[in-house]
């Protein structure tokens, strides 16, 4: 009887302590404090479409300055590399032959013109003979016919000499616009025009002259983006720029942001069948020729406007495998998990196209240390507050291009 009764009294002992330690941890949690996060309020707001692609620039005008006739290259006028003007002299050949062509074409005019002369007195004078009967009617029709004849054999002694004054001029070769002449192709001595006397497909390549200011940026925009542009404008979400109000900012290769702006000024109605994308070309000033045709480049398009749009500070959208998020602190102080589009980023910013509402706490700093379900205590953010030190946590700040 004692042993049990000593057995009983133990077995009290123990759920007395047990329970007495369970309070303790009660008490212990319930003097946790609530942890502090800061938050923003979402507010509905525009903000421009932007969207970063890679370009290459091109020639604003790119010429090629051929032969026009054929012959001996007699010499190159003009400095390789620098800027010319249109109607410049950039290289002479031979003209000897083309002025004695010329002169030919001179004497057979003035020939011409001699005889024009003698049957246009003779008909003249048989146009007054004739109505008193001195000659005869087929006399005086072939007197006129001779006439006639004379005068488009004139015509064509003309066009001969003309045509022989071109060809000579073609000897001095000039530029067909302003910029800046390129490596010359042919040295002297060589015979160029390839035995064509037109600028045909066999006339000889002596140069090409491109214009630098403006220069035209050639980019590509996928038929996908595009679609979903136009969906969006549809549904009012976002507001396209007319194609001479799309503006166009291009980043150097070294990083640097160019200090002029370019225009959109062509747009592709079709789309290319091997890539799926749809062309376009900006063009943009070029006052100090630093770009130069073939540099490829980065651009950030403003394509327009979306509307009703939020912006969250990078750090408060985070991502894992069911997507973009973002924590909220809800009106009984809770976090809830809000599933967000943010596709893009302006200035250090997502911009979150679905998934929140107006006056949303969304979390900012702090979300180590919070869960969805669990309490938390909401405080204005500050951009330059940190987050709390020691904190930890799985969830990552989604990365993304600016």
């Amino acid at each position: 009887m004692k042993s049990t009764s000593l057995r009983t009294l133990l077995l009290c002992l123990g759920l007395l302590s047990l329970a007495a330690c369970g309070k303790g941890k009660e008490q212990g949690q319930q003097q946790m404090p609530t942890p502090e996060v800061g938050v923003i309020r979402a507010q509905p707001q525009s903000t421009p479409l932007t969207k970063d692609l890679v370009g290459r620039v091109s020639a604003f005008r790119s010429a090629d300055v051929r032969a026009r006739v054929s012959g001996v290259l007699l010499k190159r006028v003009y400095q390789e590399g620098t800027d010319v003007k249109q109607g410049q002299v950039l290289f002479e050949i031979d003209p000897s032959v083309y002025q004695a062509s010329l002169a030919s074409a001179q004497g057979n005019l003035a020939s011409a013109q001699a005889t024009y002369e003698n049957y246009h007195k003779a008909a003249e004078r048989f146009r007054k003979l004739r109505p008193q009967g001195f000659v005869s009617q087929s006399d005086l029709d072939l007197a006129e016919a001779n006439e006639r004849s004379s005068s488009a054999a004139v015509q064509q002694a003309k066009a001969a000499v003309e045509t022989a004054r071109i060809n000579l001029g073609f000897t001095r070769v000039t530029s067909p616009i302003d910029g800046r002449a390129g490596q010359q192709q042919v040295t002297e001595g060589a015979i160029v025009g390839n035995g064509t006397t037109d600028a045909g497909s066999n006339a000889t390549l002596l140069t090409t002259v491109d214009q630098l200011d403006p220069l035209y940026v050639n980019f590509t925009v996928s038929s996908t983006d595009l679609d979903r542009l136009r969906a969006a404008q549809t549904a009012g979400k976002v507001v396209l720029s007319d194609q001479n109000k799309t503006t166009v900012q291009v980043t150097l290769p070294d990083g640097s942001k160019y200090d002029q702006v370019g225009t959109l000024d062509f747009s592709g109605a079709t789309v290319d069948p091997t890539t799926g994308a749809v062309n376009l070309r900006a063009q943009l000033p070029n006052p100090t020729h630093r770009l130069l045709p073939g540099t490829y480049v980065t651009i950030s398009a403003n394509l327009g406007d979306q509307q009703n749009v939020f912006l969250i500070p990078q750090q408060g959208i985070l991502r894992d495998v069911g997507g973009a998020y973002a924590l909220v602190v809800g009106q009984d102080g809770k976090v809830v998990r809000k599933d967000v589009t943010a596709e893009n980023m302006r200035a250090g910013n997502w911009i979150v196209t679905s998934g929140l509402a107006t006056g949303d706490q969304v979390i900012v700093s702090g979300l180590q240390t919070v869960q969805p379900g669990a309490p938390a205590k909401a405080s204005p953010w500050q951009p330059d507050q940190k987050a709390p030190a020691g904190a930890a946590g799985n969830a990552k700040p989604a990365t993304g291009k600016q």
